[in-house]
């Protein structure tokens, strides 16, 4: 494609679109196949076990990042894995009236979640190689709105209409249509994006594959070189110990009858819950939890940004205890506890760029800090379901209260670089790394 073909493609009409196709897979794995599977009868510790798993994706993406450098075009990739991803959503719809559809749609999601994942890196990267400096900031918020987009469409009207059309065609029926929307629509964006998206090709560096995989060992053992990463990643995991639990089991709880301890919502009324006020309150918290952290400082501010996410979890033990009826009280019981969820994520992400990611492989470093804190929330969902089984939801509930407390000690023995210390030397651009770094951020 000519620069002139290039110019003629603003980016308010492909950015919008790319973070959207970005956010309608991510969600579908990590947020609406949960819901699918309840509404189908699976049990909890299926659910968050098979579904934890698929989340592996995007925690060991960074790893094979560099080598799409080596494809012809960025563009050429963000379309293939586009398309891919929605055939294989709407293979999931077809794959429900199969007996063997539990099986079936776990293997179709984990190729929807790996061509998400490597479609994140080519996306971010065509962003980054298409913009300047001052676009790249100018189309950020873009960027962000989009992808929350995806999430109300998923979550606000998707499993909406799943929830009513539960009641007028059938469980099965009705999710088939929502992954057969998911799918259509993600297909319609890559044909889309063969018009809109500039044609940038990549960069040819003369390297081998051999010497890509050199530098990134190099990445990797200098991460692990670094003072006290170890202690690092322990608080970076247990950081996601109490969320990776609550936001597996918490939607279940909200589904499931009265009478084995849930509070019996149905389909739509999770979506009203979750999908719309609960949205809006996390993405309160987390601007104004950004805001108190740049204005106290990260390590002043981490214990409070730690209580902030992990306290209101409370709510879920008052409400496993009391059983609330009214979706009124429900709503404003979750969007207090989604608020501080907001306000105290954005600590986990400071520390990851501000402590960890800081050195000689900067962006990579972000990279494989952003895949640690990815593990983290995935272990603990894969074990939520079976905990939850065997305690029961009340008790359960304050476990993952309990289960948040061994962060804040891990937080009293962190390397924070002391005042007056010289700033570490000069980050060293790995190829094909910085790709992974807008991404994480949003999810």
């Amino acid at each position: 494609m000519t620069n002139k073909e290039n110019a003629a493609r603003h980016p308010m009409s492909w950015v919008p679109t790319l973070y959207l196709a970005e956010g309608l897979p991510f969600y579908a794995v990590a947020l609406i196949a949960s819901l699918m599977y309840k509404s189908l009868g699976v049990p909890n510790d299926q659910i968050a076990r098979w579904t934890g798993l698929l989340g592996f994706a995007w925690v060991f993406k960074p790893l094979w990042s560099p080598f799409l450098e080596t494809a012809r075009s960025k563009k050429i990739v963000v379309v293939i894995f586009q398309v891919a991803g929605g055939v294989c959503l709407g293979l999931v719809a077809l794959s429900l009236q199969l007996p063997s559809y539990f099986a079936v749609s776990i293997a179709l999601l984990a190729m929807v979640a790996i061509a998400s994942a490597t479609h994140d890196i080519a996306a971010d990267g065509l962003y980054i190689a298409s913009l300047s400096n001052k676009q790249q900031a100018a189309y950020a918020g873009w960027q962000g709105a989009f992808y929350n987009a995806a999430k109300f469409i998923s979550f606000g009207g998707l499993l909406f209409l799943a929830g009513r059309l539960e009641t007028h065609i059938g469980v099965t029926n009705a999710w088939m249509v929502v992954f057969g929307i998911l799918g259509a629509m993600l297909v319609a964006l890559g044909i889309y994006h063969i018009w809109a998206l500039p044609g940038t090709r990549n960069v040819v560096t003369g390297e081998s594959l051999g010497s890509i995989f050199t530098t990134l060992r190099d990445v990797i053992a200098d991460f692990f070189r670094k003072p006290g990463i170890l202690l690092c990643i322990l608080f970076i995991i247990l950081f996601r110990a109490a969320e990776g639990q609550i936001q597996t089991i918490g939607p279940l709880f909200l589904r499931d009858p009265r009478s084995v301890g849930g509070l019996g919502l149905t389909t739509d009324e999770v979506s009203v819950v979750y999908g719309t006020a609960g949205t809006v309150a996390f993405l309160t918290g987390s601007v104004l939890g950004g805001y108190f952290t740049s204005w106290l400082g990260l390590k002043k501010a981490l214990p409070y940004l730690i209580l902030a996410m992990n306290f209101p979890n409370i709510v879920f033990i008052i409400l496993s205890s009391t059983l609330p009826s009214s979706l009124g009280a429900i709503t404003a019981a979750l969007s207090v506890e989604m608020f501080g969820y907001g306000f105290g994520f954005v600590g986990v992400i400071l520390f990851i760029m501000q402590v960890v990611a800081v050195g000689k492989y900067q962006t990579a470093h972000y990279a494989l800090g952003t895949g640690v804190m990815q593990l983290g929330f995935v272990l603990f969902k894969m074990i939520s379901g079976d905990i939850q089984v065997a305690l029961g939801y009340r008790n359960f509930f304050i476990w993952v209260l309990v289960s948040a407390l061994p962060v804040l000690l891990v937080l009293r023995f962190l390397p924070f670089r002391k005042e007056g210390e010289p700033e570490p030397e000069p980050a060293v651009e790995f190829q094909g790394d910085e790709e992974g770094q807008i991404r994480e951020f949003k999810n």
